[in-house]
């Protein structure tokens, strides 16, 4: 197995990062204050760190071996797809069930969410009726307009 001096060095690079950014993703889980912040840090290690790693790992057997290799490939791609949308999943389950934040958090998502989000009046307050009486004109309504 004959691997070019400056492939062997990008191989290396990729795998050095990649478990570098994963071990960061690692401290950011174990040392972040609330559930939210914990979870930006493996989902962002896990994409990027994991995706230096396979790609690395993809290189290298690829380049020892006959083509290129479909396993390295199909991991990646599963990780890039299922991260961001696991991540999304589990904060939007944690934003429903009112997971507390951390007291240091600037915009807390509470208060958007108690209160309907809040429609523009009208400049004419006649277009704001609605129903029968809005279409048939003031106090009539369809029983009264009949001819019997």
């Amino acid at each position: 197995m004959n691997i070019p001096l400056w492939l062997d060095a990008l191989i290396a690079a990729l795998l050095l990062i990649g478990a570098i950014v994963a071990t960061l993703g690692s401290v950011g889980l174990a040392r972040m204050p609330d559930f939210y912040m914990r979870l930006h840090g493996p989902t962002k290690a896990c994409t990027l760190g994991v995706g230096c790693t396979m790609l690395g790992s993809l290189l290298y057997f690829s380049a020892a071996g006959k083509g290129i290799s479909v396993q390295e490939v199909l991991i990646t791609v599963f990780l890039f797809v299922t991260a961001p949308v696991s991540a999304h999943v589990m904060a939007r389950a944690a934003l429903h069930r009112r997971v507390a934040c951390s007291a240091h958090t600037r915009h807390p998502p509470w208060p958007e969410m108690d209160h309907p989000p809040v429609t523009p009046a009208p400049a004419n307050p006649g277009e704001a009726r609605q129903g029968p009486s809005a279409i048939l004109g003031e106090g009539s309504d369809a029983r009264s307009r009949g001819g019997s």
